[in-house]
């Protein structure tokens, strides 16, 4: 990962078409004193992130004004902090069922609480703002295990998912609200827990005039697809297979690295025709949305596969055939289930795949004439984007807004997501 600088602070939720975005009037805060929460006309608001690369804590501090359809914020500060290397560590081992250790899960919960906590107190100071004014905070935690099919259990039907970095740790070592464990309500309406990020990005990046593709490379892959003029019930997302994760797991195989910097060998690469066509035959690929995957399906057991099947191809040439599946999963996921409901216009790319330029070649290679930018071109920091969307999504818990999007997800219902976590310091009501 890498820092990157602040920028220009640009007001978020009021886009012009085309993608523009309109500045703030004005630099004050919008407080109206030190009354409950929920009364003040704009709030400080702290995401996190960290997601299925590892690669470590993404933190951001916004100030919010409105909400729902009205929301808009502006990015005080963003930073990134590589996990250490025994939490990374123990984190990859724990999200296996055949190397995971109970009490090692357990302690994970709580040293994650402690590393969030000082991530937001890190942004505080890069913002310039004493923590004791940041008003909530939003953190995904760190998934370990997704399990979104559901299977019968006592009679139920059950589908579930595992985010550690306890929320009520966090909120008692920062002094701050703390929204966390936001999958779980859609699960518990026959959802999929997964992706929650729609509800951001139609949000903000809907358009009048433009069919957009919001594509995120993490460690999985995931798109938003949205129409010109769409509401919330015509968003399409799922996600579309590996993003990042297969590389990853190649580069520390054969190199020794956590990432394939910007793309670089996987473009001294050729591509293994036979592997390709292996790869491409991945039943969760012609899966109809909604879906959702992870580790579970492209962790460890994938990449050993994988690397049995190429046994005596240069590491190369492996790096760049695996590399290749992510843009051409996303074509395919396009084709397949996006196509006839919209002729597209532009792609967004955003997470740490959006610094690939093997990805983002290959994607407009594969797309033809439509346009493919990142998000940072788009003006919003690639790399920020889902610390972002778990602030957004925590204010809109705060203000008992549903987030989930049922259509997306597979929920029978729309249902406020996330619990909230008081320190006892504040009050949460009106």
């Amino acid at each position: 990962m890498k820092n990157e600088k602040q920028g220009a602070r640009l007001l978020w939720g009021d886009r012009k078409p085309g993608g523009t975005v309109k500045r703030l009037g004005g630099r004050g805060d919008g407080r109206t004193g030190s009354g409950p929460v929920r009364k003040r006309t704009s709030k400080l608001v702290a995401g996190l992130m960290s997601g299925t690369s590892l690669d470590g804590i993404d933190a951001v501090l916004l100030r919010v004004w409105g909400e729902g359809t009205t929301i808009r914020f502006e990015q005080l500060a963003y930073l990134e902090r590589p996990f250490p290397p025994i939490v990374r560590s123990m984190l990859l081992r724990n999200s296996h069922p055949e190397s995971s250790r109970i009490d090692e899960l357990t302690r994970l919960n709580m040293v994650l609480a402690h590393l969030y906590a000082d991530a937001v107190r890190a942004v505080a100071r890069k913002a310039g703002v004493p923590i004791r004014r940041i008003d909530l905070i939003g953190s995904h935690g760190q998934t370990v295990h997704h399990l979104p099919r559901p299977v019968r259990i006592a009679g139920k039907k059950i589908s579930a998912t595992l985010q550690i970095g306890d929320p009520s740790a966090l909120a008692t070592l920062t002094g701050i609200p703390t929204v966390g464990n936001f999958r779980i309500a859609d699960m518990a309406v026959g959802g999929q827990g997964a992706p929650l990020v729609p509800y951001f990005d139609w949000l903000v990046f809907s358009s009048k005039h433009l069919n957009r593709i919001l594509l995120n490379i993490g460690g999985i892959a995931n798109i938003t697809a949205l129409p010109a003029g769409c509401d919330a019930r015509s968003v399409v997302a799922f996600d579309t297979g590996p993003g990042n994760m297969v590389v990853d797991g190649l580069m520390k195989h054969f190199y020794g690295r956590r990432f394939d910097r910007e793309g670089r060998v996987a473009s001294q690469g050729t591509v293994i025709p036979g592997l390709l066509a292996w790869m491409s035959k991945h039943p969760y690929l012609r899966m109809h949305p909604p879906k959702s995957t992870g580790r579970e399906l492209f962790g460890k057991a994938f990449v050993e596969s994988l690397l049995r099947r190429s046994r005596g191809q240069t590491p190369a040439n492996i790096v760049h055939t695996a590399a290749l599946l992510t843009p051409l999963s996303v074509y395919d996921a396009y084709a397949r289930f996006v196509k006839k409901r919209m002729r597209l216009d532009e792609i967004i790319v955003s997470g740490g795949g959006a610094r690939n330029r093997f990805f983002l070649e290959s994607l407009r290679e594969l797309f033809g004439g439509v346009r493919v930018e990142t998000a940072g071109e788009a003006g919003m920091n690639a790399d920020a984007k889902e610390a972002i969307c778990f602030a957004v999504l925590a204010h809109e818990t705060l203000a008992g807004r549903p987030a989930n999007m049922p259509r997306v997800t597979g929920a029978s219902r729309p249902v406020v997501l996330g619990c909230i976590c008081d320190p006892g310091g504040r009050m949460l009501t009106k």
